[in-house]
């Protein structure tokens, strides 16, 4: 253990004439997690990148290569929603994938088409564009459309770090979102609210580099999804109690 203490960050909202609802998260007394009501702001060492990019994502540049075939091999840069175009191939919907799936993918729509046994290779690229080399990036996992890591620019916020992976899901629990944020070595975790921001109970927090944005399953979301797919083979009206949806 490294001995660092997880900090657990409660966003918390209190609206008069509701009723509180139980936190996402149970906290152990003994369990050394401390409660704020903010996450911290990182500093400059905190922000810097410290491993290599993973996933392709919006104005991400790429080295494409098709063994063999020398028109096809060109440098790409993704669109605002991590997409390209390439010869022969059209359209690619790059976000959230590695390189090498990326590869696999241009390989599988030149094959037999136009290549027999094509060999593709994709590796990211140093960015040559001033603004691309400031870049850093943030991580957006759980129930989002296209979980992967993406670059940012400028002020982003919790709202808009969902939206580069593509949104939430159907299954997506919109009050159990977290951030991950490390400062000064110290771990921290905040607990949103999703829909609560959205209806402008409280701010959308600000997002940072090498920030990790995970938001929740809900279990009573797939249970319902589940229910309505088998009842297709009932016959009588399926009645389903309020509180276990």
């Amino acid at each position: 253990m490294n001995g660092l203490r997880i900090i657990f960050v409660v966003a918390a909202i209190a609206l008069s004439g509701c009723t509180k609802a139980p936190g996402p998260v149970a906290v152990n007394p003994a369990s050394g997690v401390t409660l704020l009501t903010d996450l911290p702001t990182p500093g400059g060492n905190d922000t810097r990148q410290t491993s290599r990019q993973s996933f392709v994502g919006p104005f991400t540049e790429l080295a494409i290569d098709v063994y063999g075939v020398r028109d096809l091999q060109r440098d790409v840069l993704t669109d605002g929603e991590g997409k390209f175009n390439f010869p022969l191939v059209g359209l690619v919907d790059g976000a959230g994938k590695t390189p090498d799936q990326v590869a696999r993918e241009i390989e599988q729509r030149l094959a037999g088409r136009y290549i027999r046994n094509p060999n593709v290779s994709v590796n990211f690229k140093v960015p040559t564009n001033p603004a691309l080399m400031l870049a850093q990036s943030v991580t957006v996992d759980g129930e989002v459309t296209k979980p992967g890591q993406f670059p940012i620019y400028g002020k982003v916020t919790l709202m808009r770090a969902i939206a580069l992976a593509g949104g939430t899901t159907e299954f997506s629990k919109l009050d159990e979102v977290l951030i991950f944020r490390k400062v000064e070595g110290q771990q921290y975790v905040g607990a949103y609210n999703l829909q609560a921001i959205r209806r402008g109970n409280y701010g959308d927090p600000e997002i940072y580099p090498n920030d990790v944005v995970v938001v929740g399953d809900s279990p009573q979301r797939r249970m319902f999804d589940n229910i309505l797919k088998a009842s297709t083979l009932l016959t009588t009206p399926l009645i389903i109690l309020g509180n276990q949806i």
